[in-house]
């Protein structure tokens, strides 16, 4: 039996395609309504502009296999031939201590979460055009060849698709203010649903 008085956090996925803007978001509502952001693990290289910790968890492909095999992730899934994952014990940590958690995570993972928080809020971010988001990728400066770039555009088109089925909300980023804004609108309206 649970105690109505008992602090208990929510959770949060934010998810969307590359170059939409979803870490800009996420710190936002960080600084803004308190949450929690899980930083997820993986096994990419480090850009030049990413703090380790803060940014991501950069480890090695034996580190996140050690992780995956303690069972250390609520959720990993390999993206574009690098492994991403989110730490189980951090996300348990932030809930129980009533915090609102906010997950950065692909549509793949977002479903496994689900599956462990089934009143997880899911909302996915969606760029104002492809041509948009074609100039943001393009923007990031991951200095990626053709194919690699062909291929994220590719599997946002996907995501995009298939996001309209699964996610609770669709939140167009043309403004990061406003999308903020409208997210934690968003986030507001389930807490007054819930108490």
């Amino acid at each position: 039996m649970s105690d109505k008085n008992e602090k208990k956090g929510k959770v949060v996925i934010i998810s969307g395609p590359s170059g939409v803007g979803k870490s800009t978001v996420c710190l936002e509502l960080v600084e803004q309504i308190g949450a929690f952001l899980s930083i997820s693990a993986t096994t990419r290289p480090q850009s030049e502009s990413e703090v380790d910790g803060k940014d991501y968890r950069f480890i090695t492909q034996e580190q996140f296999q050690e992780k995956v095999e303690s069972g250390d992730f609520l959720e990993h899934a390999e993206v574009f031939g690098n492994r991403y994952g989110t730490p189980r014990k951090d996300v348990e940590q932030a809930l129980a201590k009533g915090k609102t958690v906010i997950l950065e995570i692909d549509v793949q993972g977002a479903l496994i979460v689900k599956n462990s928080y089934p009143d997880a809020l899911m909302i996915f971010i969606l760029p104002p055009s492809q041509a948009d988001l074609v100039d943001r990728m393009a923007g990031r400066g991951r200095g990626e060849d053709g194919k690699t770039a062909r291929r994220r555009l590719d599997s946002a088109s996907v995501e995009i698709a298939s996001a309209w089925q699964y996610y609770d909300h669709m939140v167009i980023n043309a403004d990061v203010n406003q999308a903020v804004e409208e997210i934690k609108q968003i986030i507001q309206r389930r807490a007054g649903d819930e108490e």
